[in-house]
């Protein structure tokens, strides 16, 4: 098996061999070499072993990463995959291989800082990074969150508090059938919205065998390329669904002289499944943590003791993988070899998790907008919050079809808003960037690849207007800086643009009015920390969710007695006396690295949460986004090399290299970098 790797201008590696295995043994290696510590971070965070190296810090994770069986899980996964379709389990084999080769080619510096030596990766390894980037947070912790409003508040409040929660993953992603385009061949565009890491949780990349010849965003770690990808005559694209995938169970477990019990449905004791793991952690002395997991899963909070706050009871999760050992990498080989989009539905028939919208257009005119994934039909109750294991009726009965649809006036829009997979989900994104997106493409008739990145770059925030509703409410007396700040918020343009001072007056009067509603008595009991991980806090704390939940809780008809045009007035009365800024000086990339950096000044940004530039600020907490657009791309059906793509920081990893940050003034612009498919314009950089 041989393979060739070359280059283009921006370092994007471009990958051809002669044989699908083969090409994933050499995506494997040159994801190694270009992002060796990243993705060494990612196994070592699958295992829950990051604490050996970065420190007591990363300890919480990995107790969370073991409880939640993510090893165990993906090695199930990877048995079944090999029973039942021995080819792809190769294929992510030799993948697994490649990156051990890369590795030790590899040169990365974080090594020498921490102390450490790369692994050996398994042929499962590729499928515990997958989970580790998406099972933990699909959505079980908002049932968590929705279990405090209840209790303290009454289950009326979890209306009000029902919005896009801080820790919720998301994207824009747009579909125009040829009617709609200049070349009268369909154009797919996007930016999946996500936890801006560096280096970049997308990898741009090509592959190309006598199978298949794809470009598209790979996650590093992982073969093929799932979410992002144009084969020439077929091109797709994903969001999430934010359908509710998980179950939560309220566990009462007491030891024996056997071991762990729990109750069950049928009012019976069942043996539970326990087993103890030692997490060494550098500088400190190695914890010792029980693992245990019941009929319904494992026990993510609590144990046989109870919760922390002493509450006598434990929780279990229960997610799809666990269940029925099948993660959908089935789906992958398919996916990179389709030639139309009948070929990518039959593929997204085989997909499990994440649940995600997928649009995919070809260059016959065939345009396909559904569902993919697994959810599971159970009771109600299992949507809304936890549910208690001893209690009947909380089984899973199958699962859902996967809703459809097709293109209105030609287009179709996906932004995470309650749509097509609104019979999935609970929760949703606001509705704002969908209708901006959908308002945008009306403007016009007919669209180019060119005419796209002005539609990801939009930053009119529409949810705005509930808090100038409430400043235009006002009636004197106010002061004069106060009065003089009302009338120019009402005559902003709502575009939260980096150098607007407008924008970032109201950014700070919207922190001060979020900060002013959670110090209101009513919900003191909510502002206490729970007693959960700390890895679940930023879901579970009170300022962040009245940040997001603003909307609804201004324009609620009463909000538990709250005199809110007072506290409008204060705080309005606050912000008129800070001193000026622009929204660029407080709005600024705040990327997560594993290891601490002071060697950049990361920019201020346009954008904010609700605009189509979806550049997240926690309101109430910061300002800083540390939840932006990981790629954006456009794929053009007539003509692959008229695409289009950027990701914030560049194709290595390695800091330093001229590839490492190399596309972030063009991310911060606007600007996308061509796809280049024409072999003779890149360079040959080594055979492998």
């Amino acid at each position: 098996m041989t393979a060739e790797i070359y280059r283009d201008t921006w370092g994007i590696p471009h990958l051809r061999a002669d044989s699908a295995l083969a090409l994933a043994r050499a995506q494997g290696r040159v994801t190694a070499r270009d992002r060796a510590w990243q993705v060494e971070v990612e196994r070592h965070r699958a295992q829950g072993t990051t604490a050996a190296f970065l420190g007591p810090e990363a300890l919480a994770w990995d107790v969370f990463a073991r409880r939640l069986r993510l090893v165990d899980t993906a090695r199930r996964c990877y048995d079944r995959l090999e029973r039942t379709d021995p080819e792809s389990a190769a294929w992510v084999r030799a993948y697994a291989e490649g990156v051990g080769e890369g590795l030790a080619e590899a040169v990365a510096p974080e090594f020498a800082r921490v102390g450490l030596a790369p692994g050996r990766w398994e042929p499962w390894t590729p499928l515990a990074v997958w989970l580790t980037a998406h099972v933990p947070f699909a959505g079980f912790p908002a049932k968590i969150w929705r279990d405090l409003l209840r209790r303290h508040l009454g289950p009326d409040a979890l209306p009000l508090f029902a919005t896009d929660g801080p820790g919720t993953l998301g994207s824009n992603g747009w579909l125009l059938g040829g009617e709609r385009t200049v070349s009268g061949h369909p154009l797919l565009a996007g930016d999946p919205h996500r936890y801006i890491e560096d280096p970049g949780v997308y990898q741009q990349i090509r592959l190309a065998c006598d199978e298949f010849d794809v470009v598209g965003l790979a996650v590093p770690g992982v073969p093929g390329i799932a979410h992002f990808g144009h084969a020439g005559t077929v091109a797709w694209a994903i969001t999430h669904a934010m359908a509710d995938c998980q179950d939560l169970y309220r566990e009462r477990l007491r030891r024996t002289g056997a071991g762990v019990e729990a109750l069950g449905p049928d009012g019976q004791w069942h043996r539970a499944a326990t087993h103890t793991e030692t997490i060494e952690v550098a500088g400190e002395q190695a914890v010792r943590i029980e693992v245990v997991e019941t009929e319904r899963g494992p026990v993510v909070a609590g144990g046989p003791e109870g919760l922390d706050d002493g509450t006598p009871l434990a929780l279990s999760l229960r997610y799809a993988a666990r269940v029925t050992g099948d993660l959908g990498f089935a789906a992958l080989l398919p996916l990179l070899r389709s030639r139309t989009v009948a070929d990518v539905d039959r593929a997204a028939d085989l997909w499990a998790e994440p649940v995600n919208v997928l649009q995919a257009a070809d260059t016959e005119g065939g345009t396909l907008h559904r569902v993919a994934g697994r959810v599971p039909v159970r009771a109600e109750a299992n949507r809304v919050g936890i549910v208690d294991a001893w209690e009947p009726g909380h089984d899973w009965q199958g699962w859902h079809t996967m809703p459809r649809a097709g293109l209105t006036d030609g287009v179709a829009v996906m932004a995470n808003a309650r749509g097509l997979a609104g019979p999935l989900g609970v929760e949703f994104a606001p509705h704002h960037r969908a209708e901006r997106i959908t308002a945008l493409l009306s403007e016009k008739e007919r669209w180019t690849p060119q005419d796209m990145p002005a539609l990801h770059m939009d930053t009119h925030l529409a949810s705005a207007a509930a808090l100038l509703e409430r400043l235009a409410a006002l009636e004197e007396p106010l002061s004069a800086r106060a009065a003089a700040l009302r009338d120019r918020l009402l005559r902003w343009d709502r575009r939260m643009d980096a150098g607007s001072r407008d924008a970032a007056a109201y950014a700070a009067l919207r922190t001060r009015v979020v900060r002013a509603l959670a110090a209101q008595p009513v919900f003191a009991a909510l502002a206490e920390p729970p007693a959960h991980s700390e890895i679940l806090l930023p879901w579970l704390a009170l300022v962040p969710r009245v940040g997001f939940a603003l909307e609804n809780l201004l324009r609620a008809d009463d909000l538990y007695g709250i005199d809110r045009p007072a506290l409008v007035r204060r705080a309005l009365e606050e912000t008129a006396v800070l001193p000026e800024a622009t929204w660029g000086d407080t709005h600024r990339l705040a990327p997560w690295r594993a290891l601490p950096s002071t060697s950049y000044d990361e920019p201020g940004l346009s954008g904010d949460s609700d605009c189509v530039l979806c550049t997240s600020a926690v309101p109430g907490v910061t300002d800083l986004a540390a939840r932006a657009s990981a790629a954006r791309f456009v794929w053009d059906l007539a003509r692959r090399e008229n695409s289009r793509w950027i990701v914030p920081y560049g194709a290595s990893g390695v800091p330093g290299s001229p590839h490492h940050r190399d596309q972030l003034p063009l991310w911060l612009a606007g600007d996308l970098a061509p796809v280049v498919t024409d072999w003779d314009r890149l360079e040959k950089e080594t055979d492998v």
